[in-house]
């Protein structure tokens, strides 16, 4: 066998979708350990030990604070990683925002306490924060359009571009596990001191395994040809991916960003601030909070797929539509069953509302990388999540806090919630139904002329879609 076919076959080995899909899948946990580990600790230690208080409620206020920094840096992230990431390639990217974040959230094990240093800690804590609010922007468009983007002819799109998705809660679920783990194990005052570093620290090591298994895959074939083409055309114009995308895929961005509303502002509702209301204002022990959102979300694991199955078969749209309508219903029953103050409830609740995130899951990734072209897949992608992601998921647990102290009921917060919802809902009927669609036929439109690819009808698609299947 010749050098030339070894190397193809090296190349076809390290493009498959399996493979991609379990890579980017790893990575994504990584880096959705190292910032839902921050957000879990916010609620559980930072508030302690870095913005001490004579109000509880308060010092969790302001760790919480910086928790919605994060948020912000995520744009700017989302900015300069996508146009990097449209520029020279998806991969390169990812490896980049991936090490960010490892080092950022390592750091963050060696920050001495308010007692130390005094207010240098919590600007430290915040100036890390930022760092992986910035890494994260990047995260998860590249994470999506890695699979996406190499199953260009699949009729399981949604199944394989699932995978990324199951990122945040098994993320989120190993940061719990790992802070739960550690709490169980030691006196609250050990675990205070010194035990929560350990699983900042625990980063340097996943992020290692999270480098090795991203640097394993090829570059999609769809970003090698568009650059293939542009070399071969001498074009020079695509300075500015960012430019291109909000001049000709403006109503692109605002579908994707209202369409996770509903899903952003309840994840972090059911996630995160559940753990602040089942300690805080209902008095009872962290680890009946803890354990609820583990169990929710290794439920939300094992649905996003089976989920994204059904959404190859639907659609994307039948999917998210009826994700935002239980999240309207859910807002509610969320919090009559967190106030029942019983486990079963609490259990409840939380996969509950972590199978919506699920429904939501299976399909977003898809229906992302659908709506933009390959030129500007990785920016408009990135740009849309993380707009989302400050508006809901940054201010939810901040703005469930304050309705709380406002109205004195958990029921202030469903109200919040299910506008989100229909925000979400309201969206998504906007959009087009595109489960029929290769991602090059968006290229080959945008280069024809400006009519969206979009507007061809499914069923003109469907036959050639039957063939690829």
């Amino acid at each position: 066998m010749t050098d030339l076919k070894k190397a193809e076959l090296r190349q076809q080995k390290h493009s498959s979708l399996p493979v991609v899909a379990a890579s980017s899948l790893a990575g994504t946990a990584v880096e959705w350990y190292d910032f839902f580990l921050y957000g879990t600790a916010a609620a559980l230690v930072f508030n302690k030990l870095f913005f001490p208080t004579d109000d509880p409620l308060v010092g969790t206020m302001l760790a919480l604070g910086t928790f919605a920094a994060g948020f912000l840096a995520r744009p700017l992230g989302a900015i300069v990683l996508g146009h990097l990431g449209d520029k020279h390639g998806r991969r390169a990217t990812l490896v980049a925002s991936l090490m960010l974040m490892g080092v950022a959230t390592t750091l963050i094990a060696f920050i001495p306490a308010y007692a130390a240093i005094g207010i240098a800690a919590p600007l430290l804590l915040l100036l890390l924060r930022l760092v992986q609010g910035f890494a994260l922007g990047g995260e998860w468009g590249g994470a999506v359009l890695l699979v996406s983007e190499h199953s260009n002819d699949s009729a399981r799109r949604a199944f394989w571009s699932s995978w990324p998705n199951m990122g945040p809660p098994l993320g989120n679920l190993m940061a719990a596990g790992v802070l739960a783990i550690l709490a169980a194990t030691m006196p609250e005052s050990e675990f205070l001191a010194w035990g929560w570093r350990i699983a900042f620290g625990l980063s340097a090591l996943l992020v290692v395994i999270g480098l090795v298994l991203r640097l394993y895959v090829q570059e999609t074939p769809l970003f090698k040809e568009a650059q293939r083409k542009r070399e071969a055309e001498g074009n020079k114009e695509r300075k500015m991916p960012l430019a291109v995308l909000f001049r000709r895929n403006w109503r692109e961005i605002l579908i994707a960003t209202g369409s996770r509303m509903g899903e952003n502002a309840g994840f972090y509702i059911y996630s995160l601030f559940i753990i602040t209301y089942v300690t805080q204002i209902m008095g009872l022990q962290r680890q009946t909070g803890l354990t609820a959102v583990m169990i929710g979300q290794a439920v939300a694991v094992i649905a996003i797929p089976i989920l994204a199955l059904y959404a190859d078969k639907v659609g994307r749209k039948p999917i998210m539509i009826g994700a935002s309508v239980a999240t309207v219903v859910w807002a509610f029953a969320f919090f009559f069953l967190l106030n029942t103050g019983q486990v079963w409830g609490i259990i409840a609740a939380a996969v509950g509302g972590l199978l919506i995130f699920a429904a939501y899951s299976s399909v977003i990734g898809a229906f992302f990388s659908e709506l933009f072209p390959t030129d500007v897949r990785y920016s408009g992608t990135s740009v849309a999540y993380n707009l989302a992601s400050l508006i809901a998921g940054s201010l939810s647990p901040i703005i469930a806090l304050a309705l709380y102290s406002a109205f004195g009921t958990g029921y202030a917060i469903g109200i919040y919630l299910a506008a989100m919802g229909l925000i979400s809902m309201v969206s998504v009927m906007f959009a087009k139904e595109t489960k029929n669609l290769r991602l090059s036929d968006l290229d080959e439109q945008v280069a024809a002329g400006p009519k969206p690819a979009v507007d061809q009808p499914a069923a003109d698609q469907a036959p050639a879609d039957k063939e690829r299947a």
